[in-house]
């Protein structure tokens, strides 16, 4: 049974989602505040983690980095705004997706299977080489881990997951609807924000130089293609 924690300060809101998840077959915790929620995220262990961004005391955003400082656990943010800046600066500190509320129970849940699954981490492929290398990146699909001048990279599932989709065919461009599907198994006419927020924080922890990348190449217009340099 899946473990969720629900971090929101709006009362009706969190005993909503918290029925609501609990008859989807997840088992919920609940809490009011930053502060408490990150007390429970070590008591309850959750599987993810629904957080709203706006939290009186410690704001969600600084909750989410302070997740993200020592747990790869999966973020989803809860913002009552579809507004660019917060989603995007959201998804920047480490959120793996988010929605706006108020949020179909059925939607939700979707979203958690889907970030649980990308947690599971991709198969392993058979076959696959022990480690393929790109410069100073070394990935290991069989494995699944990746170190960059011989230091192991701590990835999130959603970062590993896009990683390994981009490495997989060098030189190929891929949209972000194809990132979108491949990843986020959004099917729908995608949220770019998504794609290019992750593809920020996957370039900063493979020791991408900003404005001048060497793995993960931008090609406007259309999307990122992956080729060391």
């Amino acid at each position: 049974m899946p473990r969720v924690l629900i971090i929101e300060d709006d009362r009706a809101v969190r005993e909503g989602l918290r029925l609501a998840l609990r008859r989807q077959g997840h088992e919920v915790a609940a809490a009011a505040t930053g502060e408490d929620g990150l007390e429970q995220l070590r008591s309850f262990r959750p599987d993810a983690v629904i957080l709203d961004l706006m939290l009186p005391g410690m704001p969600g955003l600084e909750v989410c980095r302070r997740i993200r400082a020592h747990d790869q656990v999966p973020i989803i943010m809860a913002t009552a705004r579809g507004d660019d800046t917060d989603v995007v600066v959201g998804l920047e500190a480490g959120a793996d997706d988010y929605v706006v509320k108020p949020v179909r129970a059925r939607v939700l849940d979707a979203r958690i299977r889907a970030v649980l699954r990308r947690a599971s981490g991709p198969p392993a492929e058979y076959g696959a080489p022990p480690t393929e290398h790109h410069g100073d990146l070394a990935i290991d699909r069989a494995g699944l881990t990746v170190t960059h001048q011989g230091r192991p990279v701590a990835l999130g599932p959603s970062e590993l997951r896009l990683l390994l989709a981009l490495s997989a065919s060098p030189g190929q461009v891929f949209s972000r609807q194809q990132l979108l599907e491949a990843v986020w198994e959004h099917n729908y006419h995608g949220d770019a924000r998504l794609v290019d927020a992750c593809v920020k924080r996957l370039r900063s922890k493979i020791g991408e130089a900003s404005g001048n990348p060497r793995y993960i190449h931008t090609v406007r217009g259309f999307g990122y293609r992956f080729g060391a340099r």
